[in-house]
């Protein structure tokens, strides 16, 4: 995390007070693009099925993809065919838009979509064209409903139903729009979306994190025997909640290791631990499971909304027309 990044959740200081007249240009250029999409002045697509988007105003390390990975199946246990377009931030795709597969690189796709389609199986495209993404989705794979990962500030793409995330235990940091502070939108933003859901909340708006297992990076499967200490390495958000997952699952942490969020790992990142185990998160493994050694590890990490929150979207689905009354 750079000197900036670690002054957004600490007290004003001078470093934040210099950066304001940059976030007050954020603001001016932000506001404006927004109000001429309100006015009808630029416009927005509007896709054929229904939208919903998960984001957040805030950068980096809200939790948002446990969500998106409980939000799949819970979608589809109610009857609805599901896919997901991504930005792939950081991935270089042979073309855009591309669909993710069997065959997909790292590289190619992206840490994030990657692990979505990993786990879940289900239509995953990327690239930045949103409209692009969601039309080819449309035409090869017919799906009900389409989630779109990120992409709460893209006022271009017209959406159904806007989930905005927020970390409970970071919230919105000093407050501040970057570079100042970590938003993205100020917090007045959340009552204008359909649902606010907090990350670590145990409130009826909220979820919880709960730790479903420690995998082989290079099997992918669950370990019943595993090392009890090593290294930390993360390339994510929010390390630090990692770290706390894992000594909260009895792990001894010797050392630590961050690298910037959706940084693509390579043989050489790991060389100084070499003849150490290696713990990470499951975002980081589907990155590293083509060189990973033997003792290599992450921790898989489930969303487990509260009751009231899954009623809350559910009426949502309704009121929206996609799902019908007593499903």
């Amino acid at each position: 995390m750079s000197k900036i990044e670690k002054s957004w959740y600490r007290p004003m200081g001078v470093l934040n007070i210099a950066l304001l007249p940059l976030s007050a240009l954020f603001w001016l250029v932000s506001s404006v693009r927004r109000g001429l999409f309100k006015l009808g002045i630029k416009s927005s697509y509007k896709a054929t099925v229904p939208v919903l988007i998960v984001g957040n105003i805030g950068i980096g390390g809200n939790g948002k993809t446990p969500f998106v990975l409980w939000l799949v199946p819970y979608l589809k246990s109610l009857g609805l065919k599901v896919a997901v377009i991504s930005r792939g931030y950081g991935a270089k795709p042979p073309h855009t838009p591309y669909q993710i597969n069997q065959q997909s690189a790292p590289e190619q796709a992206g840490d994030e979509p990657l692990l979505i389609f990993n786990r879940l199986g289900c239509d995953v495209v990327i690239g930045g064209d949103r409209k692009a993404s969601i039309e080819y989705l449309i035409e090869h794979n017919e799906p009900d409903i389409i989630i779109s990962d990120d992409g709460l500030q893209h006022y271009q793409l017209a959406r159904d139903i806007e989930v905005c995330i927020v970390d409970n235990e970071r919230r919105f940091g000093n407050g501040l729009l970057l570079p100042a502070g970590p938003l993205r939108e100020l917090p007045g933003r959340l009552k204008s979306v359909d649902l606010a859901v907090y990350n670590g909340s145990i409130k009826e708006d909220g979820y919880s994190l709960c730790t479903t297992g420690i995998y082989s990076v290079k099997t992918g499967e669950k370990l019943k025997a595993h090392a009890t200490q090593g290294v930390a390495i993360s390339a994510i958000g929010n390390p630090s909640r990692f770290e706390k997952s894992l000594r909260a699952n009895g792990i001894t942490i010797t050392q630590t290791k961050h690298f910037a969020d959706h940084h693509l790992y390579g043989e050489q990142d790991f060389e100084p631990y070499i003849n150490q185990p290696v713990f990470m998160t499951e975002k980081d493994a589907v990155k590293c499971q083509k060189f990973a050694k033997e003792n290599w590890y992450f921790l898989r990490v489930d969303a487990v909304p509260s009751d009231a929150l899954i009623e809350k979207l559910h009426r949502l689905l309704e009121k929206k027309g996609i799902i019908g009354h007593g499903i």
